[in-house]
């Protein structure tokens, strides 16, 4: 009898997705439209074309950085696929990848923003603003690897659900 189990929507594809979305966001939204910071605007202001210079190069480093975790999720996604059996879940790859952007949140808010000091999320307000800021980019971040780790979650237990099932008795 034929094997009727299938492989689930592949979790680390998702996460690389949601990785690079995020730091492509960040580095769109929060970089070039809003102007709010650069990736070393908290160690070199944007007080001096220099310092402009450098910004702008480490911004595109970052942007190259993000542009290689989507191609990675995009491979990974595409090794998956290529075999027989691949369960495609609307909700489990929007899970995968606000875990994946939530995690990148994560990270980039406690290292980048806080422990290095590289900049704030918003570096436009006063000094004693930004970190309202930079708690609220926190709290989106857990938020979406709360919702996105729910969402996974419950189409792993739908698949398993729809196995069972589907074997035998």
């Amino acid at each position: 009898m034929q094997d009727v189990r299938s492989e689930s929507f592949p979790m680390s594809a998702g996460i690389l997705l949601g990785l690079g979305l995020g730091a492509f966001f960040d580095g769109i939204v929060f970089h070039q439209l809003l102007q709010w910071h650069h990736m070393l605007s908290g160690w070199y202001p944007l007080n001096s074309i220099d310092n402009i210079r450098l910004n702008t190069t480490w911004d595109g480093i970052f942007h190259s950085a993000a542009y290689v975790l989507v191609l990675a999720g995009l491979y990974k996604l595409w090794q998956q696929a290529r075999g027989s059996g691949l369960r495609w879940s609307g909700r489990r790859c929007v899970g995968t990848i606000l875990l994946g952007w939530g995690i990148f949140n994560l990270v980039e808010g406690v290292i980048d923003h806080e422990i290095l000091g590289m900049h704030r999320v918003n570096e436009t307000v006063p000094d004693a603003q930004r970190i309202f800021w930079d708690i609220g980019f926190l709290l989106w971040g857990a938020a979406m690897i709360v919702v996105g780790a729910a969402m996974a979650r419950a189409d792993a237990q739908e698949g398993d659900h729809a196995e069972r099932s589907l074997q035998p008795r």
